[in-house]
């Protein structure tokens, strides 16, 4: 075994005993203790704020505007002479209503 030199020994516990000793004489800074900042009040306003932007962003139905009372319908007309007529007739709303599928039966 190796033996171990006592002064070297001596001299390192010396050392650390000097740094031990500097080190308590240094003063430690307070440091200010910090609070936490209470943000709970913050929720309900961003609850309403995602409220708001959620009306904004929603799309809105528009509505459909009122028909008018009357209508003019103005029609080309050729006679047996291919002479061309135009005859305009003045209706109420209801009385112009067309079936979406007549053009079928008379186009094809």
């Amino acid at each position: 075994m190796k033996m171990q030199d006592n002064n070297s020994d001596k001299e390192l516990a010396g050392f650390f005993l000097e740094m031990k000793e500097k080190d308590r004489k240094i003063e430690v800074p307070l440091f200010p203790i910090r609070k936490n900042p209470k943000l709970w009040y913050l929720i309900p306003i961003g609850i309403a704020a995602s409220l708001a932007l959620g009306f904004l962003l929603l799309p809105h139905e528009d509505q459909v505007p009122s028909p008018p009372t009357e209508v003019i319908i103005i029609t080309l007309e050729e006679d047996e002479k291919n002479n061309q007529q135009i005859r305009i007739e003045e209706k109420t709303y209801l009385e112009t209503w067309e079936s979406p599928t007549t053009s079928l039966l008379t186009e094809y």
